[in-house]
């Protein structure tokens, strides 16, 4: 235990020191980790190849993993679908066979040359994964299609692991215990029974997600501790994985799969910032492992040949992902951060690894060097995203470092593209102070030629609105251009501060309920009020008296209120609208009202100044 407890000492300190150096060069955080380990593994030998901390680290995969199934919705699965088999898929299948290939040129035999392409074709999802949050490129085209091929690869670790001993060709099987080390028990089970348990266990992450989440955090809300939630939150994901791992699975898919579940509750925002710090620092400590793990004697040895077989993976790796990109018709920005962003090998390919050499497909000569070429690999992917930096920041598509807010206001505006500019101008122009934020380069720039005082920031991160001094403010108007960054600011700004006015800017009916669920006070569509006035115009052309149109316009805006109201109890963000036969009966009977409202006041016109109904948005 004291030796454990040394090297993780070690570990820790060596993340401290080098990641505030590596960010402070401009190198990110993934190669301050690694690089740390390089030094105080194989540069200084403070730590061997510690096993226990290794496996305790890789639970930051499964964190991130989780928190990743946070933001997905069913429905965005479904969406991904094609990216998620046509990419992804295609993408395995051609890497394996491209680098079997190359293997066998180089004289492995054919059932080695497979077993190295199988192990190689896996990219990294921690590093990648970390790399575009960090970059904020996580929801571009690109970081969208580089999700759904990382996703697609770890589901199929399994199928791979399964096809290793097929290629041992009779020279000694072991029992396949599973993904991660799975249960013994079912080494007998066939294979019909186990597909029936692992269908049963999916079903039941389902069902408990979905009924258990509200009651189980109910009753922990009576303890009235904050660390009680988070224990609460770990034992929900510790024990979907040790499922997953009894049936042979990835632990990593089944905390997805929880996260997923558990996209459209209310505690999502409470346990992404339960989970969020816990993810960070096992990610780090993952990262020191791998660069602990690189063999530099054998590197110096070899240096040459296995360099050269780095850059030839991933050149063919890259070769793969751009001729994938080009036929599915991914725009030029985000076939570059695709291309060199899925380019490494990864930790998978650890696994793999293990696996082929106790099936004694490779030697373990073969296997330390490929395992040597798995870590460089990762090594260099900090650089090919320096890379996409310096094409990207050429195209002029990089942004610039957020702002630091030296300033407060009691009104703050987050975005400020037309919506909140002419707010903005309103709020200002009555003589209040407002603190603007954009996260457009361009746009800040134009604000403070006008004399607008603007700040350049991710609007979507809560962090930035406490910077801004969200919690001495009055109100706050989400005008982001990213709809779901709106719904996941009203939610935290909903929990964490509830006497801040929370005002958004809705896109449609859709995202006017998911505002609501998350807590916002006033959901303005930002097309219905320019609607109104554009019928409005229209009936006075069509001879209509000005205190007709205005009833009109006042009572068509009194009717949609009350209409939004009663149809977001009957929304349901898992249906679509048009497929909740409650939602289209009372939409259409909501129709109908509303048209005879309307012949009513057709009927009498005679409306005066001061009658209109009020405002609901």
């Amino acid at each position: 235990m004291h030796a454990v407890l040394v090297e993780l000492a070690t570990y820790l300190a060596a993340a401290v020191l080098a990641v505030p150096v590596s960010r402070r060069l401009g190198f990110g955080s993934v190669l301050g980790y690694i690089a740390a380990g390089m030094v105080i593994g194989p540069g200084l030998g403070l730590v061997g190849d510690s096993v226990e901390i290794q496996h305790f680290a890789e639970y930051g995969v499964v964190l991130m993993l989780f928190l990743v199934g946070l933001e997905m919705r069913p429905r965005m699965l479904w969406d991904l679908r094609h990216r998620l088999l046509g990419l992804g898929g295609l993408q395995v299948v051609l890497t394996v066979a491209l680098l079997a290939a190359a293997s066998r040129g180089a004289g492995l035999p054919w059932n080695q040359a497979v077993a190295a392409g199988m192990v190689l074709a896996l990219s990294s999802t921690a590093i990648v994964m970390q790399m575009l949050g960090e970059k904020k490129l996580l929801r571009t085209e690109g970081g969208r299609a580089s999700f759904a091929v990382l996703l697609f690869q770890d589901l199929a670790a399994l199928p791979l692991l399964a096809l290793m001993p097929l290629l041992a060709l009779g020279t000694g099987q072991v029992a396949v215990a599973g993904l991660h080390g799975g249960a013994a028990a079912l080494d007998d089970v066939s294979p019909w029974t186990h597909a029936a348990l692992v269908v049963g266990a999916v079903a039941a992450v389902i069902l408990a997600g979905r009924y258990l989440t509200r009651p189980v955090y109910h009753f922990l809300s009576w303890a009235q501790l904050p660390e009680i939630h988070v224990a609460g939150a770990f034992l929900m994901i510790v024990g979907v994985s040790l499922v997953m791992v009894e049936l042979g699975l990835s632990p990593a898919l089944g905390s997805f799969l929880a996260g997923v579940v558990l996209a459209g509750s209310e505690y999502r925002h409470q346990l992404e910032a339960d989970i969020a710090p816990f993810k960070g620092v096992l990610l780090g400590l993952f990262f020191i492992t791998v660069g602990a793990g690189v063999d530099l004697t054998r590197l110096a040895n070899g240096l040459l040949p296995i360099l050269g077989f780095v850059a030839l993976m991933l050149a063919m790796k890259m070769a793969v992902l751009w001729g994938l990109a080009v036929a599915f018709r991914l725009p030029p920005p985000a076939r570059l951060l695709f291309t060199l962003g899925l380019a490494q090998a990864g930790e998978f390919g650890f696994v793999l690894l293990g696996f082929a050499q106790a099936t004694r497909v490779l030697s373990p000569d073969q296997a330390a060097t490929v395992l040597l070429v798995i870590a460089l690999s990762m090594v260099a992917t900090p650089a090919l995203f320096a890379l996409h930096d310096v094409l990207a920041r050429r195209a002029g598509t990089l942004d610039r470092v957020a702002d630091v807010i030296d300033e407060r206001g009691p009104v703050i505006i987050a975005g400020m593209g037309r919506f909140g500019q002419v707010a903005n101008r309103l709020v200002a122009g009555m003589g209040h102070r407002t603190v603007v934020i954009d996260n457009r380069p361009e746009t800040v720039r134009r604000m403070r030629a006008q004399g607008i005082r603007a700040y350049l920031g991710d609007v979507g991160r809560p962090e930035l609105l406490e910077a801004a001094g969200i919690a001495e403010a009055a109100a706050v108007i989400l005008a982001a251009d990213d709809p779901q960054d709106a719904v996941r600011l009203a939610g935290f700004i909903s929990r964490r501060y509830p006497d801040v006015r929370i005002i958004a800017r809705a896109r449609d009916r859709h995202h006017v309920y998911q505002l609501h669920a998350a807590g916002a006070d006033d959901n303005v569509r930002e097309l219905f009020e320019s609607g109104l006035q554009a019928g409005a115009h229209a009936l006075a052309a069509l001879g209509h008296d000005r205190h007709d149109v205005e009833a009109a316009v006042a009572e068509l805006r009194r009717q949609d209120g009350r209409m939004l109201a009663e149809l977001a109890a009957l929304w349901n963000p898992d249906i679509p609208n048009d497929e909740n036969a409650a939602y289209l009966a009372r939409e259409r009977e909501q129709y109908a009202l509303i048209e005879a409202a309307l012949r009513r006041h057709a009927a009498q016109p005679t409306a005066k100044d001061g009658e209109s109904g009020t405002h609901e948005a």
